[in-house]
């Protein structure tokens, strides 16, 4: 092998060297910024292959797909003047890559430390003019929907970045706090029950009431009926009498006699003082008079 095979050896390698560190592939999962000497000259690459100046142009790649800032949890002041501690994160993904370049210098670090900061400054503000129970409701949604969107603005302006979504994950109360809230909401509990028990026993004497009078009500017409039944038995029965007795007068003093005497000496122990010729013993003589 003489020198000149070598020289084109040498050539063909050092050009290849060249094509491969010049040579770059952008995915479609990425964005990129070409820079020269640290300044952005390109930044709107799509998925391909391109060329840079080897020890001139130096490529910055970002992720493009959707990111996650997870905050670490921030101490605010609510509307009550109670603290909470609010634990937050957001989605965002980038759209302007040069500007996101710019603002954070190609450190993400910087973009998710500016977002955290932008995130946690609106909800500080939010969370400031209203109340635990607001912020904990249902109109947390519309809250964060609200935040949302007021983030995406700034963030589109100062970070080349589009917000996705804002989320509270946890909202907690500091210890001293904690307490003071549950012996509150224990407090309206048993109020609320105390309420309750109440309505509960004025329910029940009412109940009670119109039962009492439901009784008495079918009581005395009960009681009414029968006097009437009883009333009318005693007057067929009389009439029944009447008409019977009136056939043999007789026989209707013989049996009422008779009666008499049957009561009269139920037990041996009783003892009835009467004059022997009175007009009880009449049917106890004998057809001379004799008894």
């Amino acid at each position: 092998m003489n020198n000149r095979t070598l020289v084109i050896i040498a050539a063909l390698l050092v050009a290849l060297l060249a094509v491969s560190s010049s040579a770059f592939v952008i995915k479609e999962t990425e964005k990129a910024v070409l820079l020269r000497f640290g300044e952005v000259v390109r930044a709107d690459y799509t998925p391909g292959l391109y060329f840079k100046i080897p020890l001139v142009h130096q490529l910055r790649r970002f992720d493009a797909r959707i990111q996650t800032v997870d905050s670490s949890p921030v101490r605010m002041l609510n509307a009550e003047n109670k603290f909470m501690m609010v634990d937050s994160y957001a989605k965002y993904r980038i759209l302007d890559v040069k500007r996101h370049y710019v603002a954070t210098r190609g450190d993400e670090r910087n973009a998710v430390r500016l977002l955290s900061e932008q995130i946690n400054d609106r909800l500080r503000n939010q969370f400031g003019v209203r109340d635990l129970h607001e912020v904990v409701s249902g109109e947390r949604d519309e809250l964060m929907a609200e935040i949302t969107k007021n983030l995406n603005e700034v963030a589109k302006t100062n970070l080349g970045v589009e917000v996705i979504d804002v989320r509270v994950k946890r909202i907690d109360l500091p210890p001293e706090v904690s307490e003071s809230v549950f012996q509150r909401m224990r407090a309206g509990r048993e109020l609320e029950a105390r309420d309750h028990r109440a309505k509960g026993e004025e329910a029940a004497e009412r109940i009670r009431a119109n039962a009492d009078r439901q009784v008495v009500e079918i009581e005395s017409e009960a009681y009414r009926e029968a006097e009437e039944l009883r009333g009318a038995g005693d007057a067929e029965a009389t009439s029944i009498y009447a008409a019977a007795f009136s056939k043999d007068p007789e026989f209707y003093r013989f049996t009422r006699s008779l009666k008499a005497y049957k009561e009269s000496f139920n037990d041996r122990a009783d003892m009835l003082l009467i004059e022997p010729d009175s007009e009880f013993f009449r049917y106890l003589k004998d057809a001379e008079g004799n008894q």
